[in-house]
């Protein structure tokens, strides 16, 4: 058996707790969404689809957290005493309904920041074939999600022993290296557009940017692959920490798409911003589309990201 460095029950105990204290950080932050894009806002007004994927984040994080703490629970307390081997083969035991339920809902949340950034690229792009690599990735990413699921379902005991070196073990290195190239891939597309169109409308300002929306982009991404690397790393040295990052990243991957939607949000606000990028005055409009042609070509619609779009992460983005 390959060696694990930190014991398991340590390492359930401590992975809940991280989890418990950034998925506390990441409810703050939903609050703060909702209201940033309600306050003083008509019903109407309020963008449905970005409401919707904020909550189904939270909703998936919370059952996330609950579940692992059931998990924590039956391990601690209710098998403690009964199960061959004590709390460390019982968390070590792949097959148990509640670590199966923890990965699922973790796919999910994966499954929902990533196609929420390959959606953005389409409307960013406009175009079908930029998003056909990331989409087949994205697929890519739910097949091994599936198998791994079932793999962990479907576990023996000597599977278990040997976790790291088990089909077990490489349907989960796939998985986490599947889901960071889509995420990377993805990311970059976003962020080149942004970039390209922002260098082109920067000449027509008249008030200079610094990029903001790609600062927090680029953020937003590294909390989310860092985080993605980290889990590869430590399945790459055989070690238990595995089990501690992926409890975290699931309400990292809601903390990304949060931290983007809020700044995107807060930026909007900013009329120099707004006004320059998103639109502008119409005097300013009138008297740059005369001496710049090429502005005609950067209307709002084509960096909706910067209007309502609020994911990366994997967010994913993380969105």
């Amino acid at each position: 058996m390959a060696s694990r460095h930190i014991p398991l029950d340590v390492a359930v105990i401590m992975s809940t707790v991280l989890e418990g204290i950034l998925y506390g950080f990441s409810v703050l932050m939903f609050i703060g969404t909702i209201w940033i894009f309600t306050y003083k806002h008509r019903i109407q007004d309020i963008n449905r689809p970005i409401a919707v994927v904020a909550t189904l984040l939270l909703v998936l994080s919370t059952a996330h957290i609950v579940v692992g703490i059931i998990h924590l629970e039956d391990g601690l307390v209710k098998y403690r005493l009964t199960f061959p081997g004590g709390p460390e083969a019982f968390f070590a035991y792949t097959p148990q309904e509640t670590f199966v339920a923890k990965n699922a809902i973790y796919i999910l949340q994966t499954l929902v920041g990533d196609g929420v950034v390959i959606y953005r690229c389409y409307v960013v792009w406009k175009s079908v074939w930029v998003i056909v690599i990331p989409c087949l990735m994205w697929c890519g990413v739910a097949g091994c999600s599936v198998c791994m699921v079932y793999s962990f379902s479907q576990a023996s005991i000597s599977e278990v022993e040997n976790f790291f070196t088990s089909k077990l073990g490489h349907w989960v290195a796939a998985f986490l290296a599947s889901t960071l190239a889509t995420n990377v891939l993805s990311v970059g597309l976003l962020v080149y557009r942004i970039w390209t169109i922002e260098r082109k409308v920067s000449a027509i300002r008249i008030t200079k940017g610094k990029m903001p929306i790609l600062r927090v982009l680029i953020d937003a991404a590294i909390l989310y692959s860092a985080a993605l690397c980290s889990s590869l790393i430590c399945f790459a040295l055989s070690n238990d920490g595995l089990y501690v990052i992926g409890d975290v990243i699931n309400p990292i991957i809601s903390i990304a798409f949060y931290m983007v939607f809020i700044r995107i949000a807060i930026r909007q606000n900013n009329t120099d911003y707004v006004s320059t990028v998103i639109g502008g005055t119409a005097e300013t409009e009138r008297s740059a589309s005369q001496q710049h042609p090429l502005q005609n070509m950067y209307k709002q619609n084509d960096i909706p990201f910067l209007h309502d779009s609020p994911k990366l992460v994997g967010t994913h983005l993380v969105v």
